[in-house]
């Protein structure tokens, strides 16, 4: 055969088009099924399906065209045309798949443009392409209970997809809002600055697990990929390695071997140890840092090491939990607790030198036991390497910068980790508190009030808003934001704040009797806390003039008090309430006493947050114990440098707005130095 004349042929009878005609509706059909099919929960089968029938399909079509001619009669073979009329006949038919071509094609291009359009945050920012947020996994389960497994199943895989450097990805602290499947996915891209969302639902059954995974391109809703995985619970970490792997393919992330490797990780070669990582893990995922949720978590991360005591995920993550609640003194900060944070820390750090988390519970326990902040700093910046999105190491160095006194420098760090984690609430109350401490009020209410967008009458950030109401001397709108919270003994800084307030009112009376109340029955969980609340206690009670009952009432908070300094000999709180309680039972020597010990546990010039609080313990021994040039010179002192106060809820520091109405400063009021104090000079 002479291929010049077949190839003549082949366009005579326009195969060619036919070719490019079926090449650009199989593209198109291709696109059409990967996005649509997932939408109804077609499985990937059917869109291989068509893909191989596409491809079947593609010499069938050739074959058919060479044959066959469309014709205003239909289609005829080529062999029985009318030779006078046939060369017409193709030119029509040529036309007719030359317009198919380019329709199809327009199609595609506005295809093409729609999907790679600058997608932009609500701010306005552009969005990277490979970027990703993982919404919460529905849990399918019929055992409600089994909701714990989700939140882990969703939390594992984005913790794999973290490690990739090449991909940003959304800490699930700014997820965890958000419904399993909204509507308005565009919106949300948009809020957490990302360009593709992941959906999944989980279903658990006996030892069969169920899981549902779909990757959505944000700015058209489209569907890359979606899968079901049909496993046992012995083989969920391939489900978890399998989904990782497969999204970082669709977003064409680069991975290093190192990453692989982190990827297809097995943790644990135990059900139950991994089972109780999971139990504790959701703890630690729940949005507030209460001690019931600290102690659920160690609880079950306890239980998982014992399973497996090789098990170095769970170690460190115990570490952690340890860590955060010694040194916000959630949970009460005793030497054991201590030793526990170092030992698992070190534990993890044994079993797996290149386990980011390991890296980071060990920076943790440098920075929150030890206030080692160089030792500290330097395994966050290693943990850097292996947690390329953890918003945990800037936001850790954010809070050592702040200890430091380094207060722009924290600044840099929180709004590096809020990139990250842009709808972290307790990531966002803590940026407003630095604005709290420096006394920029403007600048914290505002961040406050992202955090209520988020979630709407948090009460946390209620008290923050009326302890920042009370420090610019506007007690009606600190009355309106207390009036709606009815916090129990747990909740100490939100019931402190109210007892304050009432003491800046100079109506004690009402607060008394809910004092009593909570007094009666004590809970052994709060420990030192029940004494400091005998403190407050005492404190209303001198202040409605029941001089006797209060004196009976710090005798009482002092005998508590006391029982728990042996284990916590490093506790500055429970010390600077001793010192307070002596004050009341005008211990003058021992008070002051105490105040030297808080000092020398927490030194200004190794906490810039913390430091001052025992100065203004100091100046409030002092105004009550007759000493006004050792209040004057404190006061003078801290209303100069930005700090945390001691009182309440642990954040607002003295202003002279505080200075007017605190009543413990009442011995003072005719002082000209205090005076010159409240005008602010």
């Amino acid at each position: 055969m002479d291929p010049k004349k077949f190839f003549g042929e082949l366009k005579r009878r326009n195969v060619y088009r036919a070719a490019v005609a079926y090449g650009v509706v199989a593209w198109f059909l291709t696109q059409l099924t990967t996005q649509v099919f997932p939408f109804f929960e077609i499985p990937n089968s059917a869109i291989r399906f068509v893909v191989i029938a596409l491809g079947v399909g593609f010499p069938i079509a050739m074959c058919l065209s060479w044959l066959y001619e469309l014709t205003p009669e239909g289609i005829v073979r080529s062999e029985d045309l009318d030779p006078a009329t046939a060369g017409k006949i193709r030119r029509v038919t040529g036309r007719i798949l030359d317009f198919v071509i380019i329709g199809v094609l327009l199609l595609v291009i506005a295809m093409l443009i729609y999907e790679r359009r600058p997608f932009r945050t609500s701010a306005g920012e552009s969005i990277p392409e490979k970027s990703i947020a993982i919404l919460p996994f529905e849990n399918r389960s019929e055992d409600k209970a089994n909701a714990y497994f989700a939140d882990g199943i969703q939390d594992e895989i984005l913790t794999r997809l973290s490690k990739i450097a090449d991909l940003k990805v959304i800490s699930r602290t700014s997820t965890q809002h958000y419904k399993s499947a909204p509507e308005n996915l565009r919106e949300i891209a948009s809020q957490l600055g990302v360009a593709h969302i992941v959906e999944g639902s989980v279903q658990k059954s006996g030892d069969a697990v169920r899981v549902n995974v779909q990757l959505i391109k944000a700015a058209n809703d489209s569907h890359l990929w979606a899968d079901t995985f049909d496993r046992k619970l012995t083989d969920i970490f391939s489900v978890e390695s399998e989904v990782a792997k497969a999204i970082a393919d669709q977003l064409r992330a680069k991975l290093t071997g190192q990453e692989a490797r982190v990827i297809a990780a097995t943790p644990t070669d135990s059900v139950d140890a991994y089972d109780a990582y999971l139990r504790g893990l959701a703890y630690t995922l729940k949005p507030a840092t209460t001690a019931a949720n600290l102690l659920g978590a160690q609880k079950y991360l306890r239980e998982a090491v014992r399973l497996d005591p090789k098990f170095a995920l769970s170690w460190a993550l115990l570490s952690y939990v340890d860590a955060v609640g010694y040194i916000t003194t959630v949970l009460q900060p005793t030497v054991a607790l201590r030793e526990e944070t170092r030992k698992a820390a070190e534990t993890a750090l044994t079993l797996q030198p290149n386990l980011g988390e390991a890296v980071l519970a060990e920076g943790y326990y440098y920075y929150a036991c030890l206030k080692d902040y160089d030792t500290a700093v330097r395994y966050f910046g290693q943990a850097r390497q292996f947690l390329p999105n953890s918003s945990q190491i800037p936001e850790s160095l954010a809070y050592v910068a702040r200890r430091r006194g380094q207060w722009d420098r924290s600044e840099l760090y929180f709004n590096e980790a809020e990139r990250l984690d842009p709808r972290n609430t307790n990531l966002l109350s803590q940026h407003a508190l630095s604005y709290t401490h420096l006394r920029r009020f403007p600048e914290a209410l505002q961040k406050l009030d992202q955090v209520l967008n988020i979630t709407p009458n948090d009460p946390d950030v209620l008290v923050i808003k009326a302890g920042i109401a009370q420090a610019e001397g506007d007690l009606p709108r600190a009355s309106a934001l207390l009036a709606s919270l009815h916090p129990a003994a747990s909740d100490t800084p939100a019931l402190e704040t109210q007892v304050y307030q009432a003491l800046l009112e100079r109506r004690p009376a009402p607060i008394i009797p809910r004092l009593k109340e909570i007094l009666a029955t004590p809970d052994p969980a709060l420990g030192y806390i029940n004494g400091e609340l005998r403190f407050w206690l005492g404190w209303v009670q001198e202040a409605g003039g029941d001089h006797a009952a209060a004196q009976e009432t710090w005798r009482q908070a002092r005998s508590e008090l006391e029982s728990f300094l042996k284990e916590q000999p490093e506790n500055h709180l429970l010390i600077e309430d001793l010192a307070l309680t002596n004050m009341g039972l005008r211990e003058k020597a021992a008070a002051f006493k105490l105040i030297e010990r808080a000092m020398s546990v927490i030194p200004i010039e190794k906490d810039a947050i913390l430091g001052p609080q025992p100065i203004e313990i100091l100046a409030r021994v002092a105004a009550q114990a007759g000493e006004p040039e050792r209040a004057i010179v404190a006061l003078q002192k801290l209303l100069s440098i930005p700090y945390a106060g001691p009182l309440a809820e642990e954040i607002v520091p003295l202003t002279p707005a505080l200075l007017r109405l605190d009543p413990m400063f009442d011995p003072l009021r005719n002082d000209p130095r205090f005076q010159k104090l409240l005008a602010g000079k």
